[in-house]
């Protein structure tokens, strides 16, 4: 139910923050939404599908979600529960983000974390294209 909460969370905020950024499409930020931190993969697939533009802000996008994560996952915790920290780290919850979701959330919240991310990086290849290119 996480990574499954954390697609539709992600693509549902990307799809409000699209009726502020008149620039880009909901689409669009649904593409970059669907990256869900993993930067490297997803802005090469937006770059090769919509261009260098859509790509250099979904690249910078997922960093800010990674980095945010980094930073505030202490907080995140402490006012929306342990899974806070899980879904602000997206994909990056197995690997980068893991130390301080562990030390935030304890260990037995780990393995929650390492399962998230690990289904959202092998969705990732599959949903950033299918939304740019089917929807």
């Amino acid at each position: 139910m996480v990574p499954l909460c954390v697609i539709v969370g992600s693509l549902f905020g990307a799809a409000i923050i699209s009726f502020f950024i008149s620039e880009i499409s909901i689409t669009e930020a649904m593409a970059i939404g669907a990256g869900f931190g993993y930067y490297s993969l997803s802005s090469i697939f937006i770059t090769e599908i919509s261009g260098e533009t859509l790509g250099v802000i979904a690249l910078l996008s997922n960093i800010s979600r990674e980095i945010i994560t980094l930073l505030a996952t202490p907080f995140f915790v402490k006012h929306f529960g342990k899974l806070g920290g899980i879904a602000s780290g997206g994909a990056t919850s197995m690997d980068t983000c893991l130390p301080i979701i562990s030390e935030s959330t304890g260990k037995e919240w780990a393995i929650i974390a390492v399962f998230s991310g690990v289904v959202l990086t092998i969705i990732v290849p599959f949903l950033v294209p299918l939304i740019l290119t089917f929807i």
